[in-house]
């Protein structure tokens, strides 16, 4: 269990070990689950676009069946998100931490849809964190369910298309396959900035109430 959880947060054990089936599972755990939030799922779209074109044998498909796929999991894992939130409602916020679920990231998430609105849904999509429990704070709150889907539907499609195609069209380089990791870091770094900004942010004004 140990290793396989391991393999869980290594982008490219999951694409050589889980192919294409593990590949979707992880972006739709992702994307709605609360036990998504610690996977990898920048890096691992953007590697399996370069898988793509550098190695098309592993996941056996073109860039556009794939960014097709996996936006079609990304869309289901924000509908699941959406709709444990309308469920559950306002008692999450009451709920004690545990090994799942952590209260804070549901408070950054929070002070994020209260400054974006709706557009947390597409913007979020591109965070850490927020990705995982923008959705389900969109249930809590009862968002319309149209808008949430129109919201739903453009913000995965520019995620996955994006990522996958900088990955796809970079991985035709050389230098790109041989310094991975530094690249998959570099994202990590990027994405997870204005996280760390919010979430000091809403521990700031907490502090000041």
């Amino acid at each position: 269990m140990v290793e396989f959880l391991k393999q869980l947060t290594d982008p490219q054990s999951i694409i050589q070990y889980g192919g294409l089936a593990l590949l979707l599972f992880v972006v739709f755990a992702e994307t709605g689950l609360l036990i998504g939030f610690f996977l990898p799922g920048d890096s691992l779209i953007f590697i399996s676009g370069m898988i793509c074109v550098s190695k098309p044998e592993l996941l056996g498909i073109n860039l556009f069946v794939l960014i097709l796929c996996l936006s079609t999991a990304a869309i289901l894992g924000n509908m699941a998100g959406y709709w444990f939130g309308y469920k559950v409602g306002p008692p999450l916020f009451q709920r004690k931490d545990s090994l799942i679920f952590k209260k804070k990231y549901l408070e950054v998430t929070r002070e994020f849809y209260n400054k974006n609105g709706g557009k947390t849904i597409i913007i979020g999509r591109f965070l850490p964190i927020i990705r995982t429990f923008a959705p389900i704070l969109a249930g809590v709150v009862k968002i319309d369910f149209k808008k949430f889907m129109l919201y739903n539907v453009i913000g995965a499609f520019a995620w996955i298309g994006i990522l996958s195609s900088i990955g796809y069209y970079l991985g035709t380089y050389i230098w790109v396959q041989e310094n991975i990791g530094y690249i998959v870091i570099g994202l990590i770094v990027i994405t997870t900035i204005p996280v760390l900004t919010t979430f000091l942010r809403e521990r700031k004004n907490r502090q000041s109430h």
